[in-house]
Order: C-alpha cells, then sequence, then structure tokens
C-alpha cells in the first residue's frame, strides 16, 4: 500500500525521521555516524535509513543556523566519498526547521542541489508527496530493487520537469499575444526576435525581483506598471514601455550610477547589474519608434503571476513554481526551429562528452608542466639504503589502491553477490546456458538487463578492477576507453595531492582551458563544461588553503605576516602563489559566484547562427550567476558584484564562413592573383607588409580585449560602455576588412557605393552568409594555436537546403550531404595541438559513402578516436519527437601513434537511461581494414574476428553473385529491425482478396542453386545479422551491408558444405510456419518472422561459425544479439 500521510505526518514534524523511513517507507535502520568539517566547523552526520546502499543522513546545525549553500555542497562532497548515493536532512538543534537535500549527480550538473524547506507546524504533504516516490512495498522488496533504482526514485521525487513543459504550453500562447502588440517593427522576423528579447528580459526580472533585487519589491514590474498607468494614463503614450521599461534595462539595471535625471525616483533603489545583458538591442538600434501598449505587459505579468519565481536550484515543490531551467526547455520549443537542424542536448549527453574532453586535456596539461607526478617509473632523489633511487608516486596509485572507487556502480551492480547455481553452472559449460536469456532479478541486473549481459558486465567488471590493481592504468586516455569515472578521478588528484607543483600545474589548466562550443544553441554545452570545471576550481582552492596550514603549522606564527584576508606569506616564499591566489578570490564577497564569474569570463566560448540562441545562453549564465547572490541593503549596489559583460564570449555569426586561421587570412592578404581586387587587397603594401599591418592591428583589438576580460574578474573593475564601444569599433573595422575580401573571393562586387549601400549584392551577400572570421574575434585563441576544447552538437541540415541561403568554400568535406560534416572539419581546424574534441552527430558518420570525405579527415587529422553508436527504438537520445540515430565522437589531435575505439550499436528502452553511458564498453579496430568505415563493435575478441577475417581474404559474400539475372534468386526485404528477411519466395501480401506484389523487396541472383542455398542460410542467421549491427545504419539493407561480409563461400570445404543443405528444408518449413501479417495502407502485407526460426538458424550458424573462423567467438556474437534485441520480436517494423 502507498504511504500513509495520517502516519506519516506526526513523524515528519517531530523529526522522528528514522521512524518515518523503517516504519512506513520500508527502509532498513542503519545506525552509521560520522563527522565531517566544513567551513571551520564539524558536522555531525548520523544515517537515518538505507537501502540498497542508498541512505538518507540527518545533520543537526552545530550553532543553530542551517548551513548556508555552499557549506552544504562541501559536505555533500565529503559525505559522497563515502557514501555516494545519499539524501541529507541538515536541521535545527531543535528540528523546528528542516531542509532536505539530495544532489543530482547523474547524468549531468553534478553538485546541483535540489532542496525542500520544511517548518514545524506546515502540514508537509507538498514534502511527503516526494518520499512516496521512496516508498517500498513487500512485492517489491521481494522483486529485488537495486542501488540504482533507488537512486532514480529519488531522482523522480526531486527533479520534475512536468512544471517547466506545463510554463511552456501556456508561454507559447502568451508570446503570440505579445507579438500582436509590438508596432513600430515592419519585418516579421525582426518582430519576432524583438518579442523574444523582450520576454527573456521580463523573465530575468521576474527571477530577480522575488529575491528582492529591485527596490526590495517581490512584485517589481507589476507594482511600476500600475504606478505609471496612475501617473500617465493607460496606454496614454505607451507609457510602461517607453516612459519606465526601456529606462529600467538601459539606464538602470545596464547603467552605472550615479543615476540622474530622476532615474532613481522613477526605479527605485535597484542595483547596476551588466551594460551587456541590457544594452540596447540590435532591434532598438535599428527601429526608433517601437511601441508596445501596456495590455501586452498586463496580459504577459497576469500569467507570470501564476507562478512562483525562484531563483536558485531547488526542486519545484508544486504546480506552480518555476526555475532557470525552463528556458532551456523554452529554446527547444519554440526559438529553435527544426528546419535549423539544431536540438536541444540532454545533460547525460553534455556530460558524457564534457568531462571525457575537458578533464583529459587538464591532465595532459598539468602533466606538461609536472612530469614526475604522472610517469611511471620516475626516479625521485635516493632514498633508502644502499642510494637506490626511490620510485615516486604517481596520480595513477589511487586507481591502484581502490579500483572500485573509480568503476561506476552501474557496472559493478550486483557483481559480488554469488550467482543462482543454474546461471553459474552456464560460466564453464556452454550447454548449460539454457538460462542465460531470460531477464535477471533487480539484485544482480541493471534495468532490462539480462543473465547473459549480467554475466557480461560482472566478468568485465573483474577484468577491469584486475588492470586497476595491477597498476596497468596510467594515461588518461585508458580512463575514457574502459569508461571509469573520470570526475571522481580528477577530483581525489587534486584532493590528494600533496606536491604544490602538481597542485599549481592544476590550477593552471584549469584557469587558462578555453572550451568552445561552434554551435552554442542556448548554452547545454556551454552549462556543461561549468559544471565539470566548477568542483575542480573550488577542490584546487580547498587544497592550497590545506597546503597553507600544513606549511603554517611547522613554524611560529608570531613571526609570519599575513594577507589582509588571514593567508600566510612564508619567509622562504613556498607557496606564496597561492597566497595570493587566495587573497585574490577573499575580496570577493561571494566564492562561489567568483568561481562561477571567472569560468564563465576566462573559459567559456560559444558561436551559434541564431541571435535568440546566444541571448538564452547569456540570460541563463546570467541567471546561474544571480541565483549565487543576496541583495544587503547596508552596502553599496546592495553588496552586488556585476555581472559580468559576456558579448565576446558568447557570439552571433556563421561558424563555417569567414577565415579561421592566421593562414587563411595571410593567403587572403598575401595572394599572388593579378585581378584587379587583388591588387587593390595589396595597395601601396608588399604582400608580407599587408599581412603584417593587418596583424598590428588585430594585436591592438587583442590587447583591449585582454583588457576587458581581466575587468570583469578584478575587484572594481569597471567596464565602461565606451571602453566595450571601442573595442567592438575595433573589431568591426577588422570584420568589415575581410569581409571585403571574402565577398570578391565569392564572386561580389565591392566598391565604395556597394559598401556604403544597405540593399547591394555586398550587404545581401552578408546578411546571408553571416561570416565569422574566427581570426579575428578569437585572435588571441586561435594565433596561439586554437581552442583546448571543441565540444557540441553540430546542426543535422541537408547540405543542398543550406546551399539554397550560402555557400562554403575550401572544404574537405563540401561534398558531404549534410552540414554537420562541415561543423567537424572547421572545429578540426580550430583545434589547437594536444586539444580534444567531442561532438554527437547522425550515425551516417560511420557508414554512408556520403561522409567518407569526413571519416578520412577525422582518422588523418586525429590521432585518437573514440565512437559510441546509439539507435533510435526502443529509446533514443533526443526526445521523442526527434528519435534520431546518433554517433558520440571523442577526438584527441596529437602525434601519438593513431589508435582507434567503437562501441556496440546500443538499443535501449527508457529505464535503462540512468546507466546508459556508465555502461559503454569500447573495443579497438583498424579503420583501413573496414574502408575507413566506423564498424559497432562489442567485445575486442569481436573485432579482432571480423578484422582477421577480413584481412585473410579478397573476396567477400558478394563475390558469388551473379552480376545478371538467372533463376537462381534471393529476396531481401530492404529494411529490417529483428531480423533480416531473405527468400527464395517473396511472402504474401493482399489488397483484399487479391495478391500483390511487395514494392519493400529487391534482389540478389547466383549462378547456382546450392550458393544461393549457403547464402540463404548465412543471411537469416545471427551471425549476419550481427554484421549488419557491426556495420549498417540499423533500418536499411543494402547490397554491400551483406555483400561485404568477409568470408569467400565458394571455397567451403565439402563436409560443412553438406551439412548446411541439408538444413534448408528445415529452413523452408520453419519459414512457411512463421508467416504474419500487417496492415499496411490497407493492405495485408506479409513478412517472415525469422526470430521464429532461430532454433534452425542457430545450427547453421553453428556451422558456418566453424567453418569461417567465427566459432571462437560465438559467445560474443550471441552476447551482441542479446544486447541489440531489446524487443518482443512481434513486429520487424519500426516504423
Amino acid at each position: 500500500m502507498p504511504l500513509d500521510f495520517s502516519r506519516a505526518r506526526p513523524l515528519l514534524q517531530s523529526c522522528d525521521l528514522t521512524k518515518l523511513f523503517v516504519e512506513e517507507l520500508g527502509w532498513e535502520p542503519c545506525r552509521q555516524k560520522l563527522t565531517l568539517r566544513a567551513s571551520d566547523r564539524d558536522h555531525a552526520f548520523a544515517a537515518i535509513a538505507e537501502k540498497r546502499g542508498f541512505t538518507a543522513w540527518l545533520c543537526d546545525s552545530p550553532d543553530g543556523r542551517l548551513p548556508d549553500h555552499t557549506t552544504r555542497l562541501r559536505l555533500d562532497r565529503a559525505l559522497a566519498q563515502t557514501s555516494f548515493e545519499h539524501l541529507i536532512v541538515f536541521a535545527t538543534p531543535d528540528h523546528s526547521r528542516q531542509s532536505w537535500m539530495w544532489v543530482r549527480r547523474e547524468p549531468g550538473r553534478p553538485l546541483s542541489a535540489r532542496t525542500h524547506e520544511f517548518s514545524r507546524g506546515q502540514p508537509g504533504d507538498s514534502l511527503l508527496q516526494k518520499l512516496q516516490h521512496l516508498f517500498i512495498s513487500l512485492e517489491e522488496e521481494e522483486a529485488g530493487l537495486s542501488v540504482t533504482e533507488i537512486a532514480g526514485r529519488a531522482r523522480a521525487a526531486f527533479d520534475l520537469d512536468r512544471v517547466t513543459k506545463a510554463f511552456y504550453r501556456n508561454f507559447d500562447t502568451r508570446r503570440k499575444d505579445f507579438l500582436r502588440f509590438i508596432e513600430g517593427i515592419e519585418d516579421v522576423a525582426d518582430r519576432q526576435w524583438y518579442a523574444s528579447a523582450m520576454l527573456n528580459r521580463l523573465m530575468f526580472v521576474y527571477f530577480i525581483q522575488r529575491k528582492g533585487f529591485l527596490d526590495d519589491d517581490p512584485h517589481y514590474l507589476r507594482s511600476r506598471l500600475r504606478r505609471c498607468q496612475q501617473e500617465e494614463g493607460n496606454d496614454k503614450f505607451y507609457s510602461f514601455y517607453r516612459h519606465f521599461l526601456v529606462r529600467l534595462f538601459h539606464e538602470g539595471l545596464g547603467g552605472r550610477p550615479p543615476r540622474g535625471d530622476g532615474l532613481d525616483q522613477l526605479l527605485g533603489r535597484i542595483p547596476y547589474l551588466n551594460g551587456g545583458m541590457f544594452d540596447k538591442h540590435p532591434i532598438e538600434e535599428r527601429y526608433a519608434d517601437i511601441c508596445i501598449a501596456d495590455k501586452a505587459f498586463e496580459q504577459v505579468f497576469d500569467y507570470f503571476d501564476q507562478y512562483q519565481w525562484h531563483l536558485d536550484e531547488r526542486p519545484l515543490r508544486a504546480d506552480n513554481e518555476i526555475n532557470p531551467d525552463v528556458l532551456g526547455y523554452i529554446f527547444e520549443k519554440y526559438i529553435n526551429q527544426k528546419q535549423m537542424g539544431a536540438y536541444y542536448t540532454k545533460e547525460d549527453i553534455t556530460e558524457y562528452i564534457g568531462k571525457n574532453t575537458v578533464i583529459p586535456f587538464l591532465f595532459d596539461a598539468a602533466r606538461a608542466k609536472c612530469k614526475t607526478a604522472f610517469d611511471v617509473g620516475q626516479a625521485s632523489s635516493p632514498a633508502g639504503s644502499g642510494g637506490v633511487p626511490a620510485v615516486s608516486s604517481t596520480v595513477w596509485d589511487l586507481l591502484r589502491e581502490d579500483p572500485d572507487r573509480y568503476i561506476y556502480p552501474a557496472v559493478r551492480h550486483g557483481v559480488d553477490k554469488p550467482l543462482p547455481p543454474d546461471i553459474a553452472a552456464g560460466l564453464n559449460d556452454v550447454a548449460k546456458r539454457t538460462g542465460w536469456n531470460k531477464p535477471a532479478p533487480g539484485e544482480y541486473a541493471l534495468p532490462t538487463e539480462i543473465w547473459r549481459e549480467v554475466v557480461a558486465r560482472r566478468q568485465r567488471c573483474e577484468e577491469i578492477r584486475k588492470k586497476l590493481a595491477a597498476g596497468e592504468v596510467h594515461d588518461i586516455n585508458d580512463l575514457i576507453t574502459l569508461n571509469l569515472d573520470i570526475r571522481q578521478f580528477a577530483q581525489d588528484v587534486i584532493v590528494t595531492c600533496r606536491d604544490p607543483a602538481l597542485l599549481a600545474a592544476f590550477w593552471h589548466a584549469i584557469n587558462s582551458i578555453t572550451v568552445l562550443d561552434p554551435t552554442g544553441g542556448s548554452g547545454a554545452f556551454v552549462f556543461a563544461a561549468l559544471n565539470i570545471l566548477e568542483p575542480l576550481y573550488e577542490a584546487c582552492l580547498d587544497r592550497m588553503e590545506a597546503m597553507l596550514e600544513d606549511e603554517t603549522a611547522k613554524l611560529d606564527r608570531a613571526r609570519l605576516t599575513f594577507t589582509e584576508h588571514g593567508f600566510p606569506l612564508l619567509p622562504h616564499k613556498k607557496l606564496e602563489n597561492f597566497s595570493r591566489v587566495l587573497e585574490h578570490v577573499a575580496q570577493h564577497p561571494n566564492r562561489r559566484y567568483f568561481v562561477l564569474k571567472s569560468i564563465i569570463v576566462n573559459n567559456l566560448y560559444a558561436v551559434d547562427i541564431m541571435e535568440e540562441a546566444t541571448e538564452i545562453c547569456k540570460l541563463r549564465l546570467f541567471l546561474k550567476l544571480a541565483a549565487q547572490i543576496d541583495p544587503d541593503p547596508t552596502k553599496e549596489n546592495l553588496g552586488i558584484e556585476p555581472l559580468p559583460d559576456i558579448d565576446f564570449n558568447i557570439r552571433t555569426g556563421n561558424t563555417l564562413v569567414g577565415y579561421a586561421t592566421a593562414d587563411e587570412v595571410r593567403k587572403c592578404l598575401t595572394s599572388e592573383k593579378t585581378s584587379g581586387h587583388d591588387q587593390m587587397r595589396l595597395g601601396v603594401l608588399g604582400e608580407k607588409d599587408a599581412y603584417a599591418a593587418f596583424e598590428d592591428k588585430l594585436q591592438i583589438a587583442d590587447a583591449a580585449f585582454r583588457s576587458f576580460r581581466q575587468q570583469q574578474t578584478t575587484l572594481g573593475g569597471a567596464v565602461t560602455a565606451q571602453d566595450k564601444a571601442a573595442l567592438r569599433s575595433r573589431l568591426r573595422a577588422l570584420e568589415d576588412e575581410l569581409n571585403r575580401y571574402l565577398a570578391r573571393d565569392y564572386g561580389v562586387q565591392v566598391d565604395a557605393d556597394s559598401f556604403c549601400n544597405p540593399h547591394s549584392a555586398f550587404h545581401n551577400w552578408q546578411r546571408s552568409h553571416q561570416p565569422f572570421h574566427w581570426f579575428v574575434e578569437f585572435y588571441g585563441i586561435v594565433n596561439s594555436g586554437g581552442f583546448d576544447v571543441i565540444i557540441g552538437n553540430p546542426p543535422y541540415v541537408a547540405a543542398a537546403k543550406v546551399r539554397k541561403s550560402y555557400a562554403v568554400k575550401d572544404l574537405a568535406t563540401n561534398d558531404c550531404t549534410d552540414i554537420y560534416a562541415w561543423v567537424l572539419e572547421r572545429s578540426q581546424n580550430l583545434l589547437r595541438t594536444n586539444g580534444r574534441t567531442g561532438m554527437i552527430v547522425p550515425l551516417s558518420i560511420g557508414f554512408s559513402s556520403d561522409f567518407d570525405s569526413c571519416r578520412r579527415l577525422l582518422f588523418a587529422g586525429y590521432s585518437d578516436n573514440w565512437f559510441s553508436s546509439f539507435g533510435r527504438i526502443p529509446a533514443a537520445l533526443f526526445s521523442f519527437d526527434v528519435r534520431v540515430r546518433n554517433t558520440i565522437h571523442l577526438a584527441l589531435k596529437s602525434k601519438r601513434p593513431a589508435q582507434a575505439h567503437t562501441t556496440h550499436l546500443h538499443r535501449w528502452f527508457e529505464a535503462a537511461r540512468p546507466t546508459l553511458f556508465q555502461t559503454l564498453e569500447y573495443a579497438p579496430f583498424q579503420p583501413v581494414l573496414w574502408k575507413y568505415r566506423i564498424p559497432k563493435l562489442n567485445t575486442a575478441a569481436l573485432a579482432h574476428a571480423f578484422e582477421r577475417a577480413l584481412a585473410g581474404t579478397t573476396r567477400t559474400l558478394d563475390f558469388v553473385t551473379s552480376p545478371r539475372a538467372t533463376k537462381h534468386v534471393l529476396h531481401f526485404k530492404k529494411t529490417a529491425y529483428n531480423w533480416l528477411n531473405f527468400c527464395r519466395e517473396m511472402p504474401p501480401c493482399y489488397e483484399g482478396s487479391r495478391r500483390v506484389e511487395h514494392t519493400q523487396f529487391d534482389s540478389v541472383y547466383f549462378p547456382e542453386a546450392a550458393t544461393q542455398e549457403i547464402f540463404e542460410l548465412i543471411c537469416v542467421g545471427k551471425l549476419m545479422m550481427v554484421f549488419w549491427f557491426v556495420v549498417g545504419d540499423d533500418f536499411h539493407v543494402t547490397r554491400w551491408s551483406f555483400g561485404d561480409f568477409p568470408a569467400d563461400v565458394s571455397t567451403l570445404p565439402e563436409q560443412p558444405r553438406a551439412a548446411l543443405l541439408a538444413h534448408m528444408p528445415k529452413l523452408e518449413q520453419a519459414m512457411e510456419a512463421a508467416v504474419q501479417f500487417k496492415l499496411n495502407a490497407g493492405r495485408r502485407v506479409g513478412n517472415y518472422n525469422l526470430a521464429k526460426c532461430r532454433d534452425v538458424t542457430d545450427k547453421s550458424d553453428r556451422i558456418l561459425a566453424e567453418a569461417l573462423g567465427f566459432a571462437d567467438v560465438w559467445e560474443d556474437i550471441e552476447l551482441y544479439y542479446a544486447q541489440t534485441m531489446k524487443t518482443d520480436f512481434s513486429d520487424d517494423d519500426e516504423e
């Protein structure tokens, strides 16, 4: 039965939480106690209860106050080292106030706290509704539950998004209504853009007014609207928009004090936030007479006022609460149209890509500065007897000392429990594996796993344990290949660091890393990078403090000098830089705000062709920062440190059009052509002088940019509108110069008249192509080698469609049929040597001949490539209405010997999504043997078997077919999902009672009957099915997808040949009994259900495996089949 609220309420009121969990929720008692230190205080933790390794903890506040947000996160981080899956209840000593906190870790956004506040006297039903998710019935207990399932329930309880979706449904209606009230903007697209911009600004204000930022009035906008109407008259001169709102944005929130001209009286006491967010919008620059009726704002406020706006990371407690997550959803739904080919990327994807690119780069950068901490076998100074040098400890020792800490919980789930006898019997006896294809119970299995998958995962876990324990992993790339918890490892390396040089190396890497999303959208990958870098940044600061404390303890404090905030300046200058860093951070009123601000300004970059996307990206970043601040009316500017201006980090433009590198600009400026316009380029300068003069101007602009950026993180640093305008002017002059050259390369005439005429061919070209010159816009980064990390989800748009709007030039992938290939090439050009990249692209990257040039570019340009592949049925990586088959590509651009790794094709049910990325398994492959296609393989053994066959024969299965039609024909269905359908007689198809021809079949011919029959036996079995998974697109059956199978059946020995032919009558009989029909467009379409013929095809497969050299990997083939057959086999039509 469900949770009984009448019994649970008094237990919650009295804080008798153990009784609540044990007697009402069905959990187990737990008496564990811990003491954790944070913010210079000890905090006592007592376990409330546990279930399958998920523990609920109570932390009584030591001083009568609940810990602040930063302290809570530090405590959670410390607790996770001993109790990874948990829920914490912070309580005052008298238990009158409770704060329930669950931290979201998987997937994505680690250390994102979801809290629920409860005070004695409240009914507590909203909290009990959440706890109802954690109720365990007797039936569920008997069926078996895993820690993964309990964690999933906690996530469901504290991380709901249903309110966000409901908000959007009505928001879209309000947006369309608001659009009708805008006057003075003739262009429809501009009017839509401005409506989006205004609503974004209004949402931002709604979030911050709730927190008391604006005249300490939580209903500030509504109050000012009424006041304007009382003073100016309702709509007399569109009073609210013109008289108040525009001034609030441009002169108030975006204008530095002091404010004159009666502005303080008009606006009240509000802080200066930042000029970037509230600069004059391009539409406002373009149209001087914009009018928006008061009625428009009344309707918007009426709608917004139905919700509670929370500028924090709390869970949504009621049906009328929203938080800033709504912005990403709004972008996904109405701004980001599917015709643009870009889709909002879910957090588990961005987190997986982000951590496996950002963290490896940091390790490589740190290793370059502190090799002894990374290089195994390095000798340190002599120590020990006989003067024998001692071998230094390295960061990899952590893996050896505690392997399980870095193996994901999903991989370890159930592996230490003894297998049931009937399952264990099959470990050494293949004949006793009859139960291995049945579902396994939750105490052993992840969602939807069968016993065969459980056994394989257990074996893999044990192999990884042994490898780690033996000290065989000492390269950060191995953590990607083995799919280890790279975030936990990075955190531990910093937390346990004892060498100041190593800590300094990581600090430098974290501070200087440049992360780019070249098709940034609303900032999903930017946020992933932010969430990955923040805990590492914090860990470095914590470790600096600890090192300074340890060093200070060795000295006489009375003789030491300290900084203003108490950090020691040691006499031997050791660790002095740490003191300077910590002092600089301490000068800022809010440490977490400063950390996030520093990362956003120094490390994160994005470009998108859609202005609306970049606006939402910046808005989300601003809200993330604003959430860290509480206004203090006793301080200047309410104690609020202004938001950074990130207009030069988050840019609008066409990633694919423009000069990206120094070589491209040099070529442009030093062209040897003799045409008139090329002579104009050089003018009176020589070729070399032309480039040098241009670069001189670039360096001046870059110096201004670096100063501009430095001011963002300097206490009291002021960036004036004049500073920004001057920088924009310098950059615009450089852009204009390159635009003229580029336009001429596109065949567009450029002269003084056309340059000044807004209706000229030059300006039409500029509007359609939206050129973005990377070498100008990010000169400092590109000129120093390129970006360190490039991650993203490029648009999936047919190249033919794009070419109707703009053209790209000088790309090796120009022949590819989708522009995602162009983005991959551009990213490779922008990436520095030893840089990392990660992109999610369509599955077509792996097999389609349309992308051969792109694949060859990847293999030639990157030393290390990792590919993981995902189907779209039963579940898909993107939302239900998108459902694209995908490949995630990770790569390292270095001079190392080339390596390539791949996973099997993943098909999964949505229930398995929480563990999907934790259980990825890579296998090595040799691209040249696969004709530079990307195979999808599940084990190294299967990869070796196929490559052995590919290398050992020049003939494939297609060799035995006939180029001409003969009477020996096999028909095959051109699509597949659960089986490949090959047959000599096509299945029946009826329209009414009349038999008609199939339209979804093709044919292949043979010179004689025996070859035809053997070919059919090969193609209907698991061996060919797995090969089709390995090389195909998970839907279409094409001639090459089975014809390339590496086997010359014309040379089969007589014995297996005869045995196979003897199976044909049994196969024919089984197929006749397995005909099934499906209604399609009024027709009864027949199909052979080959899944019902496996008793026959498995026997022929075994014969073929022996004859063709696959007998030693038959279990790998069975495993692959199990991993992909996520279905009841009732139907083979996935569409």
